[in-house]
């Protein structure tokens, strides 16, 4: 019986010890997950980026042949004196790593990159796109960064065709702003720049015939590409361009009620028919962004100089609208009749009237531009005028979505104003609501003696 007690005895110890070697080492387990666990989570996690070129780069040496942009990056790069201009948005300090993604279809090349000051260089070579390691750059600031790229040196044809550029860092997260890719055609309206608008808050029940607005392009600030629009309403837009060196245009267009961007698909009833013209003024029609009448004068306005716009918007029968622009220039003090439209489909008075700002050649839209707007008024059917004091900021998909952060709006002293493209890092919050003091300065016009 002692040796039968004896083996019940020695068989529970061992049933113990077994049992207390899996506890231990099942606690030892999961403390020893938990402190790697831990250790992980002490070690600063560095994010990643793709910036395509396509999208979120300028040549600087705009003109000059030997190199350009397409929408699969820097291409034809022959020239050194061709630099390349990309801009990203950070919004944390830290570091910051990069690599550029392309390749050498023969020879190879050094390149470098400059970035807040420091230039790295760095040697490409190999006729398959990869990863070359440029170097790493310290951010002490946020807003936007510019990373140039300039040619040193070649033995192909030409320096590289280059198509991304990877940034690693702490300084990288996901509120770093760049065109991210081309879906919805964004780097053709990411090159172009985030268009601001001012929305005007009109009186309740109101029916508006007239709305009048003063516009001043600030000196320095009339870009090629930029349209000042200064009196939109929900069928059309009229404001001045810079369209060129040597050009400069008052626009009035009028939208079909059709829906398309080729004017030539506008069926007979539903086309924008020409009422009136001034002199030398062109009209036709207009397509792409929508479609419908067009009309503009060749005008050589100048920057620093305020000028008059004057729309106006009536019922013609049941169902036809009828538009009119004119336009006054200090200079020769009188309003200047640029074009009448008849738009059919609907018989109203001017509704959703607003002021915006945007630049239509994505080659400039790495330039800063600027537009105030001054003294608005309308007028009823009545022959009673309201000065418009409120504004509401707003801006395009490309501002809504964070592709692009460099837009801002509101009231400069007395006068609104609205900014946009140059990459500057103050921008406005979209959909801020501003009011300027009353001017009391109701428009004095003869309406029986315009033309």
């Amino acid at each position: 019986m002692k040796l039968k007690n004896d083996a019940r005895q020695m068989i529970v110890k061992s049933l113990l010890s077994l049992l207390f070697f899996f506890w231990l080492h099942t606690i030892g387990a999961q403390n020893s997950s938990l402190i790697k666990e831990q250790s992980i989570g002490c070690i600063p996690v560095e994010n990643s980026i793709i910036v395509p070129f396509g999208g979120n780069t300028w040549c600087s040496s705009s003109g000059k042949a030997g190199g350009s942009i397409s929408n699969d990056g820097i291409i034809n790069w022959t020239n050194a004196a061709v630099e390349f201009n990309t801009y990203v948005r950070v919004t944390q300090r830290g570091k910051v790593k990069l690599w550029l993604n392309g390749n050498v279809p023969d020879g190879k090349s050094e390149i470098s990159v400059m970035a807040l000051g420091q230039t790295k260089n760095v040697q490409l070579q190999g006729s398959e796109p990869k990863d070359f390691y440029v170097g790493e750059w310290t951010i002490n600031d946020t807003g936007y960064v510019v990373f140039t790229l300039k040619g040193n040196t070649r033995t192909g044809d030409r320096f590289a065709d280059l198509f991304s550029l990877k940034l690693s860092g702490t300084s990288i997260n996901e509120q770093t702003g760049f065109v991210k890719n081309n879906e919805g055609n964004f780097y053709y309206w990411g090159r172009r720049g985030p268009s601001v608008h001012l929305s005007y808050t009109v009186p309740e029940n109101a029916d508006v015939e007239w709305f009048y607005n003063e516009v001043t392009v600030p000196k320095d600030n009339d870009v090629i590409g930029s349209y000042y629009m200064a009196n939109g309403f929900g069928e059309g837009y009229f404001g001045i361009q810079v369209n060129s060196l040597s050009e400069r245009r008052i626009l009035f267009s009028v939208w079909s009620p059709y829906s398309t961007n080729d004017p030539k698909q506008i069926p007979e009833d539903q086309r924008i028919q020409l009422l009136k013209k001034g002199e030398g003024v062109h009209a036709g029609e207009f397509g792409n962004e929508g479609s419908g009448g067009q009309s503009y004068l060749r005008f050589n306005w100048k920057a620093g100089v305020t000028y008059g716009f004057l729309l106006h918007g009536v019922p013609d029968g049941s169902d036809h609208t009828i538009y009119t622009a004119y336009f006054f220039d200090p200079e020769k003090a009188g309003w200047m009749l640029i074009a009448s439209f008849r738009r059919p489909k609907a018989a109203t008075y001017l509704k959703r009237l607003h002021s915006f700002l945007e630049n239509f050649i994505p080659e400039q839209g790495n330039i800063n531009r600027k537009v105030l707007f001054a003294n608005q008024w309308v007028r009823d059917a009545k022959g009673n005028w309201f000065e418009l004091t409120k504004a509401r900021f707003t801006g395009d998909n490309t501002a809504r979505i964070g592709y692009r952060k460099d837009y801002a709006g509101g009231l400069e002293g007395d006068t609104f104003y609205l900014r946009n493209c140059g990459f500057f890092n103050t921008n406005t919050p979209l959909d801020t609501r501003f009011e300027r003091p009353h001017s009391g300065k109701q428009p004095v016009i003869t309406f029986e003696k315009l033309p």
